[in-house]
């Protein structure tokens, strides 16, 4: 039989796509990206905010609607194999909220001024996402799923508030509603339409 350069290749490229590490540098590449501008002195921790935040977002969004649209799309190979990487969307959405965060810390400064503007719409919200996303990254593993049984799922519906939650942060921070619902109304309607196209329960008559 002759060797097929062509499959052989695929599979080698299936092999490499379906490994952990691989789809973490992929994750992993706006933030390296990022830190390279700020290292070479191009950028300043205050130019890092938006896009840090930004990318915490998304990657928070692209998580949330796996679930709605394979109600919605029905089972499909390309969804199954991101269904299964989800939560290492999550955790990615929660390391660049760390580093949102700390590009914060440092562009302030000071104790002082984050204390003086903690109360402002679009800061507070931001650190009660912040506190919502802890306990989401940190049950995101096998460990916890065992642990926690259907507690888990619960756990996991914080995502919900913690997405209201960066939605206003991100409209009232830059006071520009438009890039915000860009990023959300996919989500939003995805989870409106899994809601009404989802079975509803049948009740027993008397």
């Amino acid at each position: 039989m002759p060797f097929d350069s062509s499959l052989a290749s695929e599979c080698m490229l299936r092999i490499i796509l379906n490994k952990k590490a691989t789809f973490w540098l992929l994750l992993s590449i706006p933030a390296l990206l990022m830190l390279r501008e700020y290292g070479a002195g191009n950028a300043i921790a205050m130019d890092m905010l938006h896009p840090t935040g930004e990318w915490s977002a998304r990657f928070m969004i692209f998580a949330m609607i796996l679930s709605p649209t394979v109600t919605i799309l029905g089972p499909r190979p390309w969804l199954g194999w991101l269904v299964q990487r989800r939560r290492a969307l999550g955790v990615a959405a929660f390391c660049y909220a760390v580093l949102h965060l700390i590009f914060y810390v440092v562009d302030m400064g000071n104790l002082d001024d984050m204390l003086a503007e903690f109360w402002a719409l679009g800061i507070w919200t931001g650190w009660a996402a912040m506190l919502l996303f802890v306990p989401l990254a940190a049950t995101s593993n096998d460990s916890s799923m065992r642990a926690l049984k259907a507690g888990w799922k619960r756990l996991q519906r914080l995502a919900y508030p913690a997405a209201l939650l960066v939605l206003v942060h991100w409209i009232f921070v830059h006071n520009n509603l438009g890039p915000a619902l860009v990023h959300f109304i996919p989500l939003i309607l995805l989870v409106a339409a899994r809601y009404f196209l989802s079975p509803r329960p049948q009740t027993k008559g008397a």
